[in-house]
């Protein structure tokens, strides 16, 4: 067994031992260098036209009929519940575009999809808007958009 000085060799001589040791990955911003891929002008200018095309864009796996995966199937639950205006929403399926798949989470720089905005700006994914929802944050926010069924249809 090797005792604690045994280790001391192994620090590095140029730093005193009474200064803080700052972690490197508060030095370097490590998702930034994970995601290299930078997307590409035509994705970008897809995916803007894409979130301009209606107050609320949702990015999903498949379709608000028929979601391909649980996180997609209760972010169209929780727009439902909220009482999300049919027309005034839009969703496309990441699933038939590798390259809208990959783009949007460099777009929003958010590493999951479903992926939901609001007046071109983004929401979240599936976790935020179930907190959102949970917590009533989201109810004020759609109000405020303006994005709700009207209570006289």
């Amino acid at each position: 067994m090797l005792s604690r000085t045994a280790f001391a060799a192994f620090r590095p001589l140029s730093r005193p031992t009474s200064m803080p040791v700052r972690p490197i990955a508060s030095a370097i911003p490590l998702p930034s260098l994970l995601h290299a891929r930078f997307l590409s002008s035509e994705t970008k200018a897809a995916i803007d036209k894409a979130v301009s095309s209606a107050p609320v864009v949702l990015f999903m796996k498949g379709t608000p009929e028929t979601p391909q995966c649980g996180f997609s199937r209760a972010s169209i639950q929780i727009l439902g519940l909220q009482g999300v205006d049919p027309k005034k929403f839009v969703a496309f399926n990441v699933l038939e575009d590798a390259e809208l798949r990959q783009g949007v989470k460099e777009y929003s720089d958010w590493p999951t999809i479903p992926q939901l905005y609001l007046d071109k700006e983004f929401v979240g994914g599936c976790d935020i808007l179930m907190s959102m929802h949970q917590n009533g944050e989201l109810a004020k926010l759609l109000e405020a958009k303006n994005v709700l069924v009207a209570a006289d249809q």
